[in-house]
């Protein structure tokens, strides 16, 4: 009896000692990180490492036996169940950055914080990622509505549309912002869709303004024209500004939050995420249009990837039947970026490249449109 008890108390040394010697794979706690995201590296515009930083190593595929509270998605389990290769972690520290390639492109996202990278370029995600058992993983809503839109879904295709509807906004008594020059933004906006007009009809596109001149209109009235007008498309142009000093800059661009996901911006509007509106249909090919735009204005913007981002308050959205997105070109409040979009020849550049984002990819039709 005694030898038994002996082996007894030795195996129960020995398990003490394996279990102690196990840990999470990263130093993470299994809940949504609600503190500051500290540095994970070279610092670049959207706070992820450089570009050139080395993938590190992939994460191992989660265990069959792990189970995640819903609504969250281990991503290793999302990337094999999708033929994809296993996320890979490309920066150290207590909140990792992880990188999901496929044939799309390379999506990037870290723990504890909804900014993200897919191709290079910043766009949010509604919910900040997490870990459980170890396993970094993704809200089911970001899943859906981000990452199947981009990683797995056909990309926007140019040629499926012909009739492309311009919306300058503001005008008339509504004049928009006021920029550090003293301009006004219903200008501006005027002057970049005259200028975007002819590059797209010389692309083979049909093109309907919503004004053409300093005319005021309701929100209302500027879906009801895209409705009348058979509208494929619909891209509302602005400028932005900022209340919170003269500091931001960059370039902004947004598409209808969807439904049961935060928006990344209020304005102190209700943000009811229950609320499922006519332009959510097109969920899919408003997140593709809106990163297709922001992709090509970056080339000339010159200013800070503030993303591709939602919002749920813009009424000039949420009634289109049709794919819609509102860029904002940049902050007028900046006197620096004021400066640059009071210069015709960088409003040309705008006008050029957002035509460019319209004219279908050779690999996708046979050739250029």
């Amino acid at each position: 009896m005694a030898r038994v008890r002996r082996l007894i108390l030795l195996l129960v040394l020995f398990l003490w000692v394996v279990a102690g010697c196990r840990g999470p794979r990263y130093n993470a706690e299994d809940q949504p990180s609600t503190e500051p995201t500290p540095s994970v590296g070279p610092a670049s515009p959207s706070g992820f490492p450089a570009p050139s930083e080395p993938v590190v190593e992939p994460a191992e595929p989660a265990s069959p036996h792990l189970t995640v509270p819903s609504p969250w998605v281990v991503v290793a389990d999302w990337a094999r169940v999708n033929r994809l290769p296993n996320p890979l972690r490309v920066s150290q520290g207590e909140q990792p950055v992880f990188e999901l390639r496929s044939e799309r492109g390379a999506f990037q996202f870290q723990i504890g914080t909804q900014q993200a990278r897919f191709e290079g370029m910043s766009l949010l995600l509604g919910f900040e990622p997490c870990v459980f058992g170890g396993e970094p993983c993704l809200h089911a809503l970001d899943v859906e509505r981000n990452l199947a839109p981009l990683m797995l879904a056909p990309p926007f295709n140019p040629s499926r549309y012909r009739l492309l509807v311009i919306d300058p906004g503001h005008g008339g008594g509504n004049t928009g912002t006021r920029s550090a020059q003293g301009d006004l933004e219903k200008d501006y906006t005027l002057d970049w869709a005259l200028r975007l007009r002819p590059l797209l009809e010389a692309a083979g596109w049909t093109v309907v303004l919503t004004r053409t001149n300093d005319t005021e209109l309701t929100l209302l009235e500027r879906v009801a024209l895209a409705d009348a007008a058979g509208a494929d498309l619909f891209i509302s142009l602005h400028f932005n500004a900022s209340g919170a000093g003269n500091h931001q800059a960059g370039l902004e661009t947004y598409c209808l939050t969807p439904q049961g996901m935060p928006s990344s911006l209020t304005r102190g509007f209700e943000d009811d995420p229950n609320i499922e509106y006519p332009n959510n249909t097109f969920d899919t090919e408003n997140l593709q249009l809106a990163v297709r735009i922001h992709q090509a204005l970056l080339a000339v913007n010159g200013g800070e990837d503030r993303g591709v981002r939602r919002a749920r308050f813009m009424g000039v959205l949420r009634g289109q039947d049709r794919p819609a997105v509102l860029v904002e070109g940049g902050f007028l409040s900046n006197p620096q970026e004021a400066a640059r979009i009071a210069d015709p020849g960088f409003r040309q550049e705008l006008a050029e490249a957002l035509a460019a984002a319209f004219v279908a990819d050779a690999d996708q039709t046979g050739s250029p449109r």
